[in-house]
């Protein structure tokens, strides 16, 4: 049920993006064409990602190693987001996710079986506010 409303997120946050991304190119131009592409990957892969560090935090009791899987996927889907966008909000956005994903692999490292992952998601919101008009 929990993963079913955090699909239904993943998906609303994307749309919604779409949404605000292509309305805003279509009335602004080419770079905001651009920006709202760069959003929506972004979009997406981010929701894709947060979820499954959340469950990897959920799960770790049963399997401690997917909390450093998940966070070896987030650190991919980054690397793939800055080699599809040139933008220096989205850059920036990005560099914060990556900080606060250092941060939960070092409590991670530190014994800490479930770790705070609310810099990852405060991360998240705030890509999700470089794409908003």
């Amino acid at each position: 049920m929990a993963a079913s409303r955090r699909r239904s997120r993943r998906t609303a946050i994307a749309a919604a993006v779409a949404a605000v991304g292509l309305t805003v190119g279509l009335t602004t131009g080419c770079d905001a064409v651009n920006k709202a592409l760069d959003c929506v990957q972004t979009a997406e892969a981010v929701a894709d990602s947060v979820t499954d560090l959340q469950q990897a935090v959920e799960n770790a009791s049963n399997d401690p190693t997917q909390i450093d899987e998940s966070i070896d996927s987030i650190g991919k889907n980054l690397d793939e987001i800055g080699d599809k966008t040139d933008n220096a909000d989205l850059d920036k956005a990005t560099e914060d996710m990556r900080k606060a994903l250092i941060e939960v692999q070092t409590a991670v490292e530190n014994g800490d079986e479930t770790p705070d992952i609310s810099g990852v998601t405060d991360a998240a919101g705030e890509l999700t506010k470089v794409c908003s008009p």
